[in-house]
């Protein structure tokens, strides 16, 4: 897949000033439809199956983390499209400028009273929040005033949409690297919906036809999360080779350091590489399972979450060796070498992908 934007490392590091994508290259990405990767086409959407949507995120995500980060988490909210009350996404997708940021985290409380929710908490962590046009917030459901409990004790927990006007975006992103994502966290209190306005990531309660709906979330998020590493990753090797070849340059290192690296970079290179492959064969396997078979056995899903971690943990290990035949280039904090390091080293935290199991 041709890659539809074009991001230069001019603009990344000036959005990493702001902490936010630049509003004329966001109106490219609705343009584009970037934000509708899983989208119906007759919604407006690309209708991207996984694979392709996950090469599409890898290539983003190489350009720069934070535009790859942000178009793959709100496109991923996006993929709740398929979970949604018909009436629910024709009012949303029908905006051809519609972005959704998303927080997994359960953060409110909504009592439900005749026909409306009430909602009041706050969520962590909304990607691409500042330019989005919808939120989705996870909540422990009441009714009257009382928790609704599920069979084994515990609390229900339901998904919203909510419009930006109704939310109060927080400045919560204070951290060394993915700064152009914008990730805030968002609050309402005492917030007044309609009962439509909830939904389920249930298999049970997929609204829309389409394969994608039918992929399991968790491996689809794992997968998401591990190419934008991947992509990161691709980043990073890159610029090391060619820092290195700087430093070579300016200060002739002797034949057998100069093998060393060599053999080194090599050897991670190709590691990478190998496991890229490995990866995409087995989310390709699991695709093709799931549009002849109408579903994913557990096997096969548990080789796609194997090999998501295996991919992530490797990526980790490659980039800590390389890391020092930069020498203090990749210190210096206004180098892009710098920014692709701190981006890897925040999006490579995230608790999905932290364990090799």
């Amino acid at each position: 897949m041709i890659l539809p934007v074009s991001y230069s490392n001019v603009a990344a590091a000036k959005a990493e000033q702001t902490g936010r994508l630049p509003q004329d290259f966001i109106e490219t990405l609705h343009k584009e439809k970037l934000f509708k990767l899983f989208v119906p086409k007759t919604l407006g959407g690309l209708e991207l199956s996984l694979p392709e949507a996950l090469e599409l995120e890898e290539k983003l995500a190489k350009v720069d983390g934070s535009l790859g980060w942000t178009i793959t988490l709100c496109a991923g909210a996006g993929w709740f499209v398929g979970f949604m009350e018909k009436s629910l996404c024709k009012e949303v997708f029908s905006d051809p400028k519609v972005c959704l940021a998303g927080s997994g985290f359960v953060g409110g409380k909504a009592n439900k009273i005749g026909e409306f929710f009430q909602i009041s908490g706050s969520w962590t962590y909304a990607s691409g929040a500042l330019h989005a046009s919808h939120f989705t917030a996870n909540c422990e459901i009441y009714e009257n005033g009382s928790p609704i409990i599920d069979k084994s004790g515990k609390p229900i927990v339901k998904a919203f949409v909510l419009e930006k006007k109704e939310v109060e975006i927080l400045d919560g992103w204070n951290y060394m690297g993915m700064i152009a994502t914008g990730s805030h966290a968002f609050k309402v209190a005492n917030l007044r919906v309609p009962e439509n306005r909830c939904f389920e990531i249930l298999q049970e309660k997929v609204t829309l036809t389409d394969p994608i709906y039918r992929y399991p979330f968790l491996q689809f998020a794992e997968a998401t999360l591990a190419v934008n590493i991947l992509g990161i990753t691709g980043h990073f090797q890159e610029l090391v080779e060619a820092t290195f070849g700087k430093r070579q340059e300016r200060k002739a290192f002797s034949s057998r350091e100069l093998s060393h690296f060599e053999k080194s970079f090599k050897k991670e290179y190709e590691r990478i590489i190998d496991l890229k492959g490995e990866f995409y064969k087995t989310v390709k396997s699991s695709w093709d399972e799931l549009e002849q078979e109408g579903r994913i056995s557990s096997a096969t899903l548990k080789k796609v979450s194997r090999i998501s971690r295996k991919l992530t943990q490797a990526c980790r290990l490659s980039n800590a060796k390389l890391y020092p035949f930069a020498g203090l280039e990749a210190a210096k904090t206004h180098t892009e070498l710098n920014r692709v390091w701190r981006d890897f080293n925040t999006v490579s935290q995230h608790a999905l992908l932290i364990f090799p199991f």
